[in-house]
């Protein structure tokens, strides 16, 4: 997967699924995004298993796929880069990385199925799902 967007667009979807995810979890897949790119947009997944919430962003996929990454650490860096920055996420084998003009993070990522199948190893729950596009 490689996908370039404006900060901008990337934070105010980050920002909308950040609410369910916690950076401790009894199971650590929770506290990841699962980000999935097709058609120029970057859709963002986050989950407590209770709630799930999904934003999208105008990017350019240049390489359509699935990721997971750490929800809060991404958040971080994204939301510290300057304004107007372009930031670029690639997945390459089990790392992933977010570069913007001079700065560059790596991180271990998760296998996209692993999310989606921690949502499916619980018992059903009634859950709310809340979606909104950002940028667009």
């Amino acid at each position: 997967m490689k996908v370039s967007a404006s900060r901008e667009h990337l934070l105010e979807a980050l920002q909308s699924v950040i609410g369910v995810v916690e950076r401790r979890q009894t199971m650590p897949i929770l506290s990841n995004i699962l980000l999935s790119a097709r058609d120029n947009r970057l859709r963002a997944t986050g989950t407590d298993l209770e709630v799930e919430l999904v934003a999208a962003a105008e990017v350019t996929v240049q390489q359509p796929g699935d990721i997971t990454v750490p929800g809060r650490k991404l958040l971080d860096i994204v939301r510290n880069l300057p304004e107007k920055s372009q930031v670029t996420l690639t997945r390459e084998g089990s790392a992933s990385c977010c570069a913007a003009d001079a700065a560059a993070s790596r991180s271990r990522v998760f296998l996209p199925r692993n999310f989606r199948s921690s949502m499916r190893s619980t018992p059903p729950r009634p859950s709310r799902s809340v979606r909104r596009t950002a940028g667009g």
